[in-house]
């Protein structure tokens, strides 16, 4: 039987929408938090008071009351006409009650997937725990992910929190109503599969699907370097090439974001061509098109691993690749930027690191197809980690238990 998506509480939108907005920006003052929704004490302390009651928040006071993490809405200046200090009353502060709720976030990639306990500020409560597999039918993953979703609810209980509430499992395909996956071409799946009921039979926690892409922009939205941001990009490079955008603390809801339309830019009109018969298109950013780069400039067969281990080394041949790629991948930024207008771009996906090898090369890139008078775009490299991919999963199952 298909287990039903629970929500946390039952309550007016706004009150989801206030209990949100202390995740993203808790702990936080109450004054604070009454200037971000414009609403009054008194609305804001009935909601607040209603929240606190279902022990969805805590009110931290005194010692124990942390400073506002400093993530705040962009532009949003603090106004001082209440101060609690000035009073002499103690600070207090507001935060989602983190151990209340657990949450499952599962990243499933082409041959393998990983999972991970959280608590509801989306921290992790043990080991990552991973499987590996090679060409299962949708089914067959349901049944291979029972064991790791055991071990993690293990380790909420081991951590003296209550059983997770909801699975989130995000992996690299199109995904329909959260339930089913129409298109996942790293794991050879075509059709439509309810993926999510059978994941929720098998282990007995509802579960929710998510793009991994999408997956990964909430998650900077709720919990990382997108905080505040009321518009930014996120370009990921790895297997493949991501482009996503967020607006006002949510992705851009589009259909279209699991097709990697960004893969097909123009970036470089002297570059290789790819599959698909383009010349110089963003798809020689990506790891396969960087080895046959590479294997082309070696007279040799050479894997992306190879590259990486020369550039590292600073072999002449691997650094030139590296420049050139960094400063198509600031073209790719630059392009973007020109059409999204975002306020913030940050680089993620398991190449994320080339980057950083060669920022020089990548600023120039996006210089070259900036206006020389266009404010600077701040540019941001995440770090990749596997266990990152899991988390974000997690953070799409809090944002819908929490926003319900």
């Amino acid at each position: 039987m298909h287990l039903a998506v629970p929500k946390w509480f039952d309550a007016s939108p706004y009150t989801h929408q206030v209990a949100a907005d202390i995740v993203r920006y808790g702990p936080i003052a109450r004054t604070t938090l009454a200037q971000i929704l414009n609403l009054s004490q008194g609305a804001l302390s009935r909601i607040t008071g209603d929240l606190l009651h279902l022990k969805v928040i805590e009110e931290l006071s005194g010692n124990d009351a942390p400073k506002q993490n400093g993530r705040l809405p962009f532009g949003f200046s603090k106004q001082q006409n209440d101060s609690s200090e000035r009073r002499g009353r103690p600070l207090t502060a507001l935060r989602i009650n983190a151990k209340e709720r657990t949450f499952i976030g599962i990243n499933v990639r082409g041959n393998s997937a990983l999972a991970i306990a959280v608590n509801a500020l989306c921290e992790p409560l043990g080991e990552a725990h991973t499987i590996e597999f090679s060409y299962v039918s949708p089914e067959e993953l349901s049944t291979l992910l029972v064991e790791p979703i055991k071990a993690c609810a293990a380790d909420a209980e081991s951590a003296g929190l209550p059983r997770p509430s909801l699975v989130g499992v995000s992996l690299g395909g199109h995904v329909v109503d959260n339930q089913t996956v129409t298109a996942a071409p790293f794991l050879h799946w075509n059709g439509n599969a309810p993926l999510a009921r059978m994941i929720s039979e098998y282990c007995g926690v509802p579960t929710m699907l998510f793009n991994d892409l999408e997956s990964a922009v909430r998650h900077e939205c709720w919990f990382g370097a997108g905080v505040g941001v009321s518009r930014f990009a996120l370009i990921t490079i790895g297997a493949g090439i991501g482009y996503s955008i967020a607006q006002d603390g949510e992705p851009i809801n589009n259909s279209e974001t699991s097709y990697g339309t960004a893969t097909h830019i123009i970036v470089d009109p002297e570059g290789p061509r790819c599959y698909q018969g383009h010349i110089g298109c963003a798809d020689c950013l990506g790891n396969d098109s960087i080895a046959e780069q590479y294997s082309e400039l070696m007279g040799r067969t050479c894997s992306f691993e190879d590259f990486v281990v020369d550039a590292r080394k600073g072999l002449r041949q691997a650094t030139q690749l590296l420049n050139r790629t960094c400063f198509r991948l600031g073209v790719l930024i630059a392009t973007i930027t020109n059409a999204a207008m975002p306020q913030k771009v940050l680089v993620g996906g398991e190449s994320s690191f080339l980057a950083e090898m060669s920022m020089e090369l990548l600023r120039k890139g996006v210089e070259s197809y900036r206006h020389s008078q266009a404010e600077p775009v701040p540019i941001e490299i995440l770090d990749d980690n596997w266990i990152n991919w899991g988390r974000s999963a997690a953070s799409s199952a809090i944002e819908r238990y929490i926003l319900g």
